[in-house]
């Protein structure tokens, strides 16, 4: 049971049982956060909804940037409630709130991909988590901590989404190379999160931690995604 009286602890300083299971635990919310964002795409893409989505986000020329805009409000809301230490029904509701939204945004992509590219979902899923699995391991194993990625991420961050909307209001193609950088970009973010769950979140964080990796995660999948539908053209 929660108890908001007890002393907040980081993961450096916990004991290792307590670390063990803080690691655990955030892996384990991450798993869950995948297996649901899985099983309501499918859903979804099983139905007519899929192709009603799809047109109404891109539908018009700024469609897709009021798309991005909502997103990244929810995405802020959904991060503070998962942050909130004092209560884990508030983290709880922003991990869900924030599976929801990237379900949604995913839908148009993702229902191109099936309709156009076959068979190219299931790869670039299978190259993201064994990117994944490579990036997390060399955290685990090497034991760096890589918070001076920080900053470098932020600025990438707000280049790139100025690029993106760019792109949408005046009207040209990022292309390849933007989305190759992404691609490095995302795996710096992963490294950067994994490094944070070794060393800088605290013990009753794991709610936030798992909503920052799947956040990580899935931006990996959207741009190796889209690298392989390029190369299915």
């Amino acid at each position: 049971m929660y108890n908001s009286d007890a002393p907040v602890v980081s993961v450096l300083e916990a004991a290792p049982s307590a670390r063990v299971s803080f690691i655990r635990n955030t892996y384990a919310h991450l798993a869950g956060a995948i297996l649901a964002f899985i099983g309501l795409e499918y859903v979804i893409l099983s139905t007519p909804l899929a192709e009603a989505i799809a047109r109404t986000f891109l539908g018009g020329q700024y469609s897709w940037a009021i798309v991005l805009i909502a997103f990244m409000g929810i995405s802020w809301v959904a991060n503070w409630w998962a942050s909130n230490m004092a209560s884990p029904a508030l983290q709880y509701l922003g991990l869900s709130l924030f599976v929801v939204a990237e379900v949604i945004i995913f839908v148009p992509l993702l229902y191109i991909a099936n309709a156009f590219h076959p068979g190219v979902i299931q790869q670039a899923a299978i190259v993201t988590l064994a990117l994944f699995a490579g990036l997390t391991a060399t955290v685990f194993i090497t034991r760096k901590d890589f918070s001076f990625l920080g900053p470098i991420l932020a600025i990438g961050g707000f280049v790139a989404l100025a690029l993106i909307f760019l792109s949408i209001f005046i009207g040209f193609n990022l292309g390849i190379l933007f989305v190759g950088v992404m691609i490095v970009f995302a795996s710096g973010c992963i490294l950067y999160d994994t490094s944070k769950i070794m060393h800088h979140y605290h013990t009753d964080q794991h709610v936030a931690a798992s909503l920052s990796l799947f956040a990580s995660v899935a931006l990996l999948f959207w741009y190796i995604l889209r690298l392989f539908m390029r190369f299915n053209d």
